[in-house]
């Protein structure tokens, strides 16, 4: 009984901020294109890594999902160092996963975990520019075509002698494109990012809640911090498929048991950031010098920031299980069942929806 109290808690105490995070994920993803992103992406050097990580960062995409966008980025002509930049920092953080870690680890781990992310993925890149593989051609006529020179004609154009006979759309038809753009994007974050999310949350969840309702916080307290303890959590993490939002229920469960804060950031970084899939896709596209460039900049950044991290805890004394207790009683509850319901209701017609393409699947092969 006492499982199933403190997993409903946790679900209702972690409702609001998940739909928070879902709803700014959904406006992101219909008002910003992956094709002005890679437009943002090209050249070499310092400053188109940075700024491949702040993009990245927001962008609702997990491991799985960012692959293709980064395929389609660094054929439009960004870097290497741009492109590993932009896989790591997408699927590490993001508008929902900083929200659920506000509620769930508290505000200290939610500001260190996007700062981390941002400058681990920076760091990889950096790391991976310096490898020794070429860079992928891109042919001349791609780069500057007579298609792409023809594109950018019209645009001129039609600010001059043929803006006299464009179509003026009306004020009311532009505020109703803008709200059924917006509507997709929210179906997007409700349907798609929930779908591909729902499954490790729910694990994550019921994760937390076991370790909260049977282990004693001091139980992982005496081996639970330290490089030992972080370097455990890489090779856990590292070949993990877990987006950044579900992996915040088993990163809380961990920081719920004793591990400490570092050694729970180093398993939030690493283990959104890689998978075998990703792996797979980073040696075929940008080569095996990159693949290992790109490996040891996640490693070494994460233990790094999780070292970092344990110190300023003990520095500055901060107390994380304070914190989470606090979050927890600035929502009001009725926000909490609202909330809890919509990812209740949506949750049923995920698995009904799976139940029935089983069903009509197992009738198919049968006959």
């Amino acid at each position: 009984m006492d499982l199933f109290m403190n997993f409903f808690s946790l679900s209702l105490e972690s409702a609001p901020f998940l739909v928070l995070g879902l709803i700014i994920a959904g406006l992101i993803h219909a008002w910003v294109s992956t094709e002005r992103v890679a437009k943002q992406l090209g050249g070499k050097g310092f400053w188109p890594i940075t700024k491949a990580a702040l993009i990245g960062a927001p962008l609702p995409l997990c491991s799985c999902s960012v692959i293709p966008v980064t395929l389609g980025i660094h054929r439009s002509g960004a870097s290497k160092g741009a492109t590993v930049s932009f896989l790591v920092a997408t699927p590490e953080t993001g508008a929902d996963s900083i929200a659920i870690s506000y509620v769930l680890l508290g505000p200290f781990m939610a500001i260190v975990r996007p700062i981390s992310a941002i400058s681990s993925a920076i760091f990889a890149g950096l790391m991976v520019s310096f490898s020794k593989d070429q860079e992928l051609a891109v042919e001349p006529e791609q780069k500057v075509s007579c298609c792409s020179s023809d594109k950018n004609e019209p645009e001129i154009e039609e600010k001059t002698c043929c803006s006299s006979t464009k179509v003026v759309e009306s004020k009311a038809s532009i505020m109703s494109n803008a709200w059924m753009k917006t509507q997709s994007g929210l179906r997007y974050a409700f349907t798609d990012i929930f779908n591909d999310m729902i499954f490790w949350l729910f694990i994550g969840l019921f994760f937390a809640a076991i370790v909260k309702t049977y282990v004693p916080v001091s139980f992982l307290q005496q081996w639970g911090s330290g490089l030992g303890a972080m370097i455990v959590m890489v090779l856990v993490g590292i070949p993990m498929y877990i987006c950044a939002t579900a992996s915040t229920p088993l990163a809380a469960g961990f920081l719920l048991a004793g591990l400490s804060p570092g050694t729970v950031l180093v398993f939030l970084l690493a283990g959104p950031a890689t998978n075998m899939a990703t792996l797979a896709i980073v040696k075929k596209e940008l080569g095996s010098y990159a693949l290992v460039s790109y490996l040891c900049g996640i490693v070494l950044s994460a233990l790094g920031f999780g070292l970092l991290v344990d110190q300023l805890v003990i520095m500055f004394n901060i107390d994380i299980l304070a914190q989470v207790d606090g979050t927890h009683e600035m929502v009001n509850p009725w926000i909490e069942w609202v909330t809890g319901g919509l990812l209740f209701v949506l949750a049923v017609r995920f698995g009904a929806s799976s139940l029935s393409k089983k069903i009509n699947l197992s009738y198919l092969n049968s006959h």
